[in-house]
């Protein structure tokens, strides 16, 4: 590592350590408490903020951080916690809950003016090497995995240097992955043979992984689909322990958006199981949190303090039906479709989980082994790529994987968006009826002009202005045009304001150029 990238990022290197206070012969036989347990922190331990909470590193350790109070609910216990052990390991005796709430009270202050940085969780990028992407094993030592162009090593994080995870719960260990023999095509390929995916949706699912090794870019929601008795459930479990540990948990969508934003800062991949429909407010929740979001709530105990929670993490969701999507999410949807699983195929769930945890190692390596190319592909893609989509990042990662494995996956997330848009037509009543007067022969020819109160009455003149759902003013239709605009563009029809008006206000124009 060049001297350049050597430079510190972490706001303190290990102190003098501090000198303890003179002593009477008494004294020295029974130092008090709340002291020693001071010392221990401040000469083993630097400080940091995350969020505006404290956070202690070990100067002899991995490079994990740990809150100041936390239980060990949080993955990797607390300051507190290694205070005690320290304490006992080395003095042979229990501290009492004063003196080590003395303790910790005082380097919590002592805490106070350290700097505010970022504490990834799982997945970093390099402190100071932009082309660099740390992964969190998980493990206790820390040993991580750095993944760069061309190459990656197992390896441990410099904690001067960074990147200083953070842990919680449902931060599992990873297995240390192998190089596999044939390649990453080897490990691909063991990989097909646990998830049933269909030989169109391989690959997309195998650059969904990639993009969530990826962080701070925008990301698709994957989503399992297929009849019953696909395993949506068991596949959705394994698609996202190959980065999240073995068996890591699917969870039930929150019944508020409260409890949807400390679920998702905890973990890395949010993954909600056997979803029968999406409400409005959790569809607008997913799209925020595959950009970016931040959840801002009252701190418990204060009138005027907040808890700030920041995420963008990768999402998976499996289900058989989702309903009508709304236009913005189906924009950020990545269908991945199952196979149905034949008789002679099907495994016990203790068989295919024993099959699935022998093969992890080598899955993990050959997704290693394919990221470290594509990473090498990246700087191509962003130059080439001519045409995007929404998601630019995803397609120019998917543009990158196809120049490595020659595969046309680029084509594939083009068509399930083409695909996603005819859903979203089809479910919504306001681009049904616009998609069925602009292809019918009452449509004018060149186009229609006119004011919305205007629009709004000819759309809902055969009886639709009755129907359960149809927009009751113009105005509501205008917002839900504008809804659905980009999936109505797409089918050749276009909906926009003009620069005139009429007597009745201002005009719009639509327009139907077949699409070719």
């Amino acid at each position: 590592m060049s001297t350049a990238a050597a430079r510190s990022v972490v706001p303190f290197r290990r102190p003098e350590r501090a000198a303890e206070p003179s002593r009477t012969p008494q004294q020295e036989r029974q130092p008090p408490q709340a002291e020693v347990l001071r010392l221990l922190g401040q000469n083993r331990f630097r400080y940091l903020h995350h969020n505006g909470a404290p956070y202690a590193v070990p100067y002899d350790g991995p490079p994990v951080a740990v809150p100041l109070r936390a239980t060990a609910s949080t993955g990797t216990g607390s300051l507190r916690q290694r205070l005690i052990h320290a304490y006992v390991t080395e003095h042979n005796r229990t501290p009492s809950q004063s003196a080590l709430a003395d303790a910790v009270a005082a380097l919590d202050a002592l805490a106070m003016h350290a700097a505010e940085v970022e504490l990834p969780l799982r997945i970093a990028a390099d402190p100071n090497d932009g082309v660099v992407t740390w992964l969190d094993l998980g493990r206790p030592d820390g040993e991580s995995v750095r993944l760069a162009p061309g190459e990656w090593a197992l390896t441990h994080p410099d904690p001067e240097i960074g990147p200083v995870w953070r842990r919680s719960r449902l931060v599992r260990p990873l297995p240390r992955p192998d190089r596999v023999a044939g390649g990453w095509r080897a490990g691909i390929e063991e990989f097909a043979e646990l998830l049933p995916f269909t030989s169109e949706t391989l690959p997309l699912a195998v650059g969904w992984l990639l993009a969530a090794l990826r962080p701070n870019i925008p990301r698709p929601v994957a989503y399992l689909t297929g009849e019953q008795g696909t395993g949506k459930s068991t596949s959705g479990q394994m698609l996202a322990g190959v980065i999240e540990g073995a068996r890591a948990p699917l969870r039930q969508a929150p019944e508020n958006l409260r409890d949807l934003g400390p679920t998702t800062a905890a973990g890395w991949v949010l993954a909600l199981d056997n979803l029968s429909g999406l409400p409005g407010w959790l569809s607008d929740a997913l799209c925020r949190i595959v950009t970016g979001d931040a959840q801002v709530t009252r701190a418990l105990y204060t009138d005027d303090d907040v808890n700030v929670l920041t995420y963008q993490r990768p999402v998976l969701l499996t289900g058989i039906d989702l309903g009508a999507l709304r236009n913005d999410l189906a924009e950020r949807m990545l269908p991945l479709e199952l196979s149905p699983i034949s008789r002679h195929k099907r495994r016990t769930a203790g068989a295919l989980w024993a099959a699935y945890e022998q093969a992890h190692p080598r899955i993990l390596g050959a997704l290693l082994d394919l990221a470290a190319g594509i990473w090498a592909e990246l700087p191509y893609a962003a130059t080439h790529l001519t045409e995007r989509p929404r998601l630019a990042d995803f397609a120019e990662l998917l543009h990158a994987l196809d120049r490595v494995t020659g595969w046309r996956s680029l084509d594939a997330f083009n068509a399930t968006q083409d695909a996603l848009n005819e859903t979203v037509l089809d479910g919504h009543p306001v681009a049904a009826a616009l998609r069925e007067w602009a292809t019918s022969h009452a449509f004018p020819h060149g186009g229609w002009t006119g004011t919305m109160a205007e629009l709004h009455r000819l759309l809902g003149s055969d009886g639709r202005g009755f129907a359960d759902g149809w927009p009751k003013t113009p105005a509501v239709l205008s917002a839900r045009i504008r809804q659905v605009a980009p999936a109505l563009r797409s089918r050749g029809i276009h909906v926009a304001r003009t620069s005139g008006s009429n007597k009745h206000g201002k005009t719009w124009a639509v327009t139907y150029i077949p699409p070719s």
